[in-house]
């Protein structure tokens, strides 16, 4: 039996314990044991104990045997059910769309918390990537996105998801109501196939060519890559059919901006316009919204236009004054020139009777040849003023697009001609007055100039006879 070193100590300490027993504060025995006997640990030998160490062992064997049985007690008293665990999570069936958070993304899998006691994992074959993308290109950590229930738990305990199928649903479902609705949806153009393009619009779609423009498209491989504005005209969910038309929606705006033109424009406005068509007659102008006005070609330049191209080019924006507006036949007549200074206002200060200029041969007729002096002038040159010689056919002397040098002989700015002379200036006889003897002097000298028009009296007249006749060709 083991002897205790101080008996003494020992017993104060359980008088201590059983008066705090007494107050109601439970005290182990485990608490009072000396720190030898914990070190000595449990022996084979009794450890012989004082009555009153006897009665507190006994008190504290009792305090145990109550933990145990509250413990007891507690074990017996009834757990949370599982039904009220259960009923914390959300309810998942197979074919339903439930909303979620990405919250893991992988190389192979993306995986979601919706809610349930487990989250939910998307392969990668049911994410909807387009080629070249990935995982980490189709969605983020945090977004927020619908995906559709395949199985509430596969055989890693895991919500099956898909985001494909949820996509190509809520597609459906956007289209139907848009062919409803009237709604014009935004897609992109995804490849060129025959008889038209296909597009993105959640599910494949079709634009047939006589739906991608107003008017017939050429080359519908420019359109690829493009985001277009469409409208659904066919849908077939069954047979997974979508068709789609982009001049419905066109041919809307056209009809918008053709009434707010018709009810803004008016004659002798100044607009800017597009050149979008040339034909032999003229050109037509884009004032807006796709409305075409027609600028003819005598209403391109002050001067003779041989062909609109000469003037204008396609896709050429210019400015245009508004000649007429008829409503009722939805046309609209414009002109070039009219927004142009008139080069005829100065013409008689510019181009004085007597002075020589430098031009370029337009044309050669019967009767002579046309001089381009500037833009929107041109003169006459007769035919007996083409040489100090006689001359039998104009085109012996010059050719279109010759430059020569000529003299003004009469000009008229109200009826826009100019008679001009190729002739050298010729000496003219001079009789003083009281004699009979005759001055030779040319009109370069000193005495006063005479003019071709005083020495050909009916020289005038000429010209804008033959003008008049060349006109009424």
């Amino acid at each position: 039996m083991m002897e205790r070193h101080d008996g003494s100590a020992w017993e104060e300490e359980v008088a201590a314990a059983d008066e705090k027993e007494s107050l109601g504060q439970g005290v182990s025995v485990d608490e009072l044991q000396p720190q030898e006997e914990l070190e000595a640990g449990a022996g084979s030998e009794e450890v012989e104990m004082t009555p009153a160490a006897q009665k507190s062992g006994a008190e504290a064997t009792g305090a145990d045997a109550g933990d145990e049985g509250a413990r007891a007690d507690e074990a017996q008293a009834p757990a949370p059910k599982m039904a009220e665990y259960d009923e914390t999570f959300v309810t998942l069936e197979p074919g339903q769309i439930v909303h979620g958070k990405v919250v893991q993304i992988g190389s192979d899998e993306v995986m979601v918390d919706v809610g349930y006691k487990s989250e939910g994992r998307i392969p990668l074959h049911e994410l909807g990537l387009k080629p070249g993308q990935t995982p980490d290109d189709a969605v983020h950590v945090g977004d927020e996105i619908e995906v559709y229930v395949l199985k509430v738990e596969d055989a890693e305990g895991n919500v099956l998801l898909s985001k494909r199928r949820a996509d190509t649903r809520a597609a459906w479902e956007r289209l139907e109501k848009a062919l409803e609705t009237g709604e014009v949806i935004e897609a992109p153009v995804t490849e060129r196939v025959k008889g038209g393009l296909l597009v993105d619009v959640g599910v494949r779609g079709f634009v047939p060519a006589s739906h991608v423009a107003r008017s017939y498209v050429e080359n519908l491989e420019e359109y690829v890559g493009k985001t277009l504005g469409l409208k659904v005209i066919e849908l077939d969910r069954q047979r997974n059919n979508v068709v789609l038309s982009r001049r419905a929606v066109l041919e809307e705006e056209y009809q918008r901006a053709k009434e707010e033109a018709f009810s803004k424009l008016e004659a002798g406005m100044i607009i800017t316009g597009v050149v979008r068509r040339i034909t032999d007659f003229g050109a037509f102008v884009d004032v807006g919204g796709g409305v075409e006005g027609l600028l003819h070609v005598s209403e391109m330049a002050w001067g003779r236009v041989r062909h609109p191209a000469d003037v204008v080019k396609e896709d050429q924006e210019i400015k245009v004054m508004v000649l007429k507006v008829d409503q009722e036949n939805e046309r609209i007549s414009l002109s070039l020139k009219e927004a142009l200074p008139d080069p005829w206002e100065h013409a008689a200060e510019k181009y004085p009777v007597g002075s020589v200029v430098r031009g370029t041969v337009t044309r050669v007729v019967d009767f002579g040849a046309f001089v381009k002096l500037e833009d929107g002038i041109e003169g006459l040159v007769h035919i007996s003023q083409l040489a100090d010689y006689h001359v039998n056919d104009p085109s012996e002397v010059v050719k279109p697009d010759d430059e020569v040098e000529v003299r003004v002989v009469s000009v008229d700015p109200e009826r826009r001609r100019i008679g001009l002379s190729m002739r050298q200036p010729q000496p003219v006889q001079s009789r003083r007055r009281g004699g009979s003897r005759q001055e030779m002097r040319t009109t370069s000298g000193d005495a006063p100039t005479v003019t071709l028009g005083e020495v050909f009296e009916d020289l005038s007249s000429l010209f804008d006879n033959q003008v008049d006749e060349d006109e009424d060709r």
